[in-house]
């Protein structure tokens, strides 16, 4: 049953991020989605990814250019392959450490951090709202409670992986593939912006307060509270990314 559970919840976020492939750069687009699958923690640490052959169907390239793909990003530490029965491709647990972590010299603009904070603002509270707005199925709310649960209980290194899964979760629960995938792409680069500040124990305590919050409102359908939930939400990840980055 849980396994179906999860299955319905991201079936939306597998959806946008595995439309077909466009224009001439098959390779690095299939292998930009495959990244963006891992980091958003739709496919997480020690879970299998799909068959070369169905991800090919997905993407609408070869299964050369997808077996390309997935041979750098296990060059790059993310996917390691297994053989026998129950083998495949896996995502690597644990993965390796994102660029900020390592690099000390990595910078961000006011303009992109302006951009991609006002962005997120639009995207998710309006998926907030659309989401509180929709008569939700007994699958879908326990997905929502399920995704709560999972970042309520989590490890420091897990919160923000477990964070984008909630958002993201929300975002799905708007019933809209094409909002997913927006809110999907924003939230990689709003995570590119979080891994270059501290996280703080007492702002994921106050994080939590409000994911509850946030929860509970889509869940009684109450849109305007949802929305104000969710902007409030906002509004202090961007207090604490203006302080620490600007």
């Amino acid at each position: 049953m849980e396994a179906e559970r999860d299955e319905s919840a991201e079936s939306l976020a597998h959806e946008a991020l595995s439309r077909p492939v466009r224009g001439g750069n098959a390779f690095e687009e299939t292998l930009a989605r495959l990244l963006q699958l891992i980091r958003l923690g739709i496919v997480a640490p020690g879970e299998a990814f799909a068959p070369e052959r169905e991800l090919a169907t997905r993407f609408e390239v070869s299964r050369d250019t997808v077996r390309e793909a997935i041979r750098s990003l296990a060059d790059a530490g993310y996917l390691e392959s297994r053989r026998g029965r129950y083998g495949g491709t896996f995502v690597r647990d644990p993965l390796p450490p994102d660029r900020a972590e390592v690099d000390s010299t990595v910078t961000v603009t006011a303009a992109e951090l302006d951009d991609t904070l006002t962005l997120r603002s639009v995207l998710e509270v309006g998926a907030t709202r659309a989401a509180a707005g929709r008569t939700l199925s007994a699958v879908e709310r326990e997905s929502l409670h399920a995704r709560l649960r999972e970042l309520v209980a989590a490890e420091p290194s897990d919160y923000r992986r477990l964070d984008s899964r909630l958002h993201l979760t929300i975002a799905e629960l708007s019933g809209s593939p094409s909002l997913v995938s927006l809110v999907a792409d924003n939230r990689m680069r709003v995570n590119r912006l979080l891994d270059l500040i501290p996280l703080l124990a007492p702002n994921i305590a106050h994080s939590n307060e409000q994911h509850e919050l946030i929860v509970w409102s889509v869940l009684v359908g109450d849109a305007d509270q949802a929305a104000k939930a969710m902007a409030e939400h906002l509004e202090g990840s961007q207090s604490l990314l203006r302080a620490f980055l600007n």
